[in-house]
């Protein structure tokens, strides 16, 4: 059954949680078929939306079913696109260029969804998904909440920190900040953040070394700067990765502060 003109085609795929049902969906982003994982609550309740937005790059950071079926287990229909490119998917992943389209796109496509609750959709972006997270707010002046959890939020800053990235970097953007500023600037929301409606939640440890928390002070920064409803969890003894046992302690109270969040008006 086709819900929506954006989606194309969705099948069952293997759930690691029998509460959960997970889809492969397959969708249109800009004229291109892409693919993502769906996961929702097995029943015929209503949900509030969840986009989720991966980090990393091709098979680095790719969605894991466990993961979203995590948050899906929490109340949400949670979609999480694989972004251009990937899993059989047409076009090329360009690490928050024209790719962003493919957040907006299932942004358009879970608000279109026969089982999500009153509209509400809340975004969700792990490491180079923070950058997605804050674009696709930007985008979608209706996105009810963003959590950034490890998240990007200056590309320059990357291409500073992460040497083992620059390479990658130079291919998919084109070439360095230095020749190419306006290409990172592109791929920076902090410089955007005055069309932000959505309340944030920023989550980063401390001891991060592949997402350093610089990323999250910048953008606290200037939220706070802008007057920007926003909250901030550092956890000054965790990485990028936290332990299990405090990932779903963690995992269970940013979802409780989306659902406490007043919808955007």
């Amino acid at each position: 059954m086709v819900e929506s003109l954006k989606l194309i085609s969705k099948w069952k795929f293997p759930s690691p949680n029998p509460k959960v049902r997970l889809y492969m969906v397959e969708y249109f982003s800009s004229g291109l078929r892409v693919k993502g994982l769906m996961a929702e609550p097995d029943d015929e309740k209503q949900y509030e939306g969840f986009l989720y937005l991966r980090g990393g790059i091709k098979r680095v950071g790719m969605v894991r079913p466990a993961r979203i079926a995590q948050f899906a287990s929490e109340g949400f229909i949670v979609f999480a696109p694989y972004y251009r490119g990937n899993e059989g998917g047409e076009g090329n992943e360009d690490f928050a260029g024209d790719d962003r389209e493919d957040a907006f796109s299932a942004f358009d496509l879970l608000k279109d969804y026969p089982r999500l609750k009153d509209g509400r959709i809340h975004v969700f972006g792990f490491s180079r998904g923070g950058v997605m997270a804050l674009l696709t707010g930007i985008h979608r002046s209706e996105t009810s909440s963003i959590v950034t959890w490890g998240g990007v939020s200056d590309m320059h800053l990357t291409y500073k920190e992460r040497k083992d990235l620059r390479r990658m970097m130079k291919r998919v953007i084109g070439g360095t900040p230095n020749k190419f500023p306006e290409r990172y600037d592109w791929r920076t929301p902090i410089h955007d953040l005055e069309n932000l409606r959505a309340p944030v939640l920023i989550i980063h440890g401390a001891l991060d070394k592949n997402v350093s928390a610089e990323h999250a002070k910048r953008l606290e920064k200037q939220l706070k700067k802008l007057g920007k409803s926003h909250e901030t969890w550092y956890f000054n003894e965790y990485t990028h990765y936290f332990p299990p046992s405090v990932n779903r302690q963690v995992v269970q109270k940013l979802t409780s502060w989306m659902k406490s969040q007043s919808r955007s008006s």
